[in-house]
């Protein structure tokens, strides 16, 4: 336990050093293989105007790039708050082992970092969604995942 403490004290650095420096939301995480840090970075959504550079994803995305792969199996990750939808998504994607977190959604709400909405949305159906919707060109797109599905040289993920 001593040692999740000790990386969740990194992420929570973090995120009060993105407070102090400005660098973005209150948000830190960190990413750990075989007890040694791959990765770490704070919430950069306003310095690079990128809305999904939350920290969890921007410490997977420094984690792929600096063990060169696309999936994190073997590693866990430890972050300040737990993780909106997307970030959820990302942890899942990632395949990382375990995730710990600190704050929970409803400290991040009384911060005014809401996400209710997101869970709100995704329990309605397309057309009663606040996100206008169509499908269009349904026919022509298929193609891709034909031609995938035939791919004997593709990279399954």
């Amino acid at each position: 336990m001593e040692r999740h403490e000790e990386f969740m004290r990194q992420a929570i650095e973090l995120s009060r050093q993105n407070v102090i420096k400005g660098l973005g939301g209150p948000f830190g995480a960190v990413i750990v293989k075989d007890g040694v840090v791959v990765a770490k970075s704070g919430n950069l959504v306003t310095i690079t105007n990128d809305p999904t550079a939350h920290a969890e994803v921007a410490t997977i995305r420094l984690a792929c790039e600096k063990l060169n792969t696309f999936t994190l199996e073997g590693c866990v990750i430890y972050t300040s708050c737990e993780p909106c939808p997307m970030c959820l998504g990302a942890i899942y994607w990632a395949r990382l082992d375990k995730m710990y977190y600190a704050n929970t959604k409803k400290d991040a709400a009384e911060a005014g970092f809401d996400d209710a909405f997101i869970y709100e949305e995704l329990d309605l159906s397309l057309e009663n969604r606040k996100l206008e919707s169509q499908q269009i060109l349904h026919t022509e797109a298929l193609e891709a995942f034909s031609m995938w599905q035939l791919n004997e040289n593709k990279k399954k993920y």
